[in-house]
């Protein structure tokens, strides 16, 4: 059975690995240990909302979103920060009930909106992310600052 929920502290260890591998996606060393201790906190702190896609009860995908806050529009906004399912999953609907349920946290929480970057050579998001209903906003230029310090 196929369902999307709330992920729990009791997720942490079969979550951090689908984190992990989200992780090794975008290019970075696997570390279970250290996933599994950033989403611990994160869910702990209460810092973001995750999301979790299961079927016959095993994990097979997450969302994960940060509130922002826009100054323009003098409300809450929400990053779509991560979203992964993983490879065996793909192709099933996972990603889009996952972000349905980040549109719901949206109206939930009367945010004006949500928020996400991804890569350009990211083929599966930049099909997905239109047809959910997200628009490409290419007017402004993004830009980044490392802390390198650390």
């Amino acid at each position: 059975m196929k369902k999307t929920r709330n992920a729990t502290f009791d997720d942490s260890a079969e979550l951090s690995i689908l984190f992990d591998e989200y992780r090794v996606f975008y290019h970075k060393e696997s570390d279970v240990n250290s996933a599994e201790n950033f989403l611990k906190e994160r869910l702990q702190n209460k810092d973001s909302e995750i999301y979790v896609a299961e079927t016959d009860g095993k994990l097979v995908g997450f969302v994960q979103l940060y509130p922002l806050f826009s100054s323009t529009r003098m409300k809450k906004y929400w990053l779509l920060n991560d979203l992964y399912v993983n490879v065996n999953s793909r192709g099933k609907g996972f990603s889009k009930e996952l972000i349905d349920e980040a549109k719901k946290l949206c109206r939930e929480t009367a945010a004006s909106g949500i928020l996400l970057e991804t890569g350009k050579n990211n083929e599966i998001g930049n099909q997905l992310y239109p047809r959910s209903g997200f628009e490409l906003y290419d007017s402004v230029n993004f830009y980044e600052w490392l802390n390198l310090d650390f």
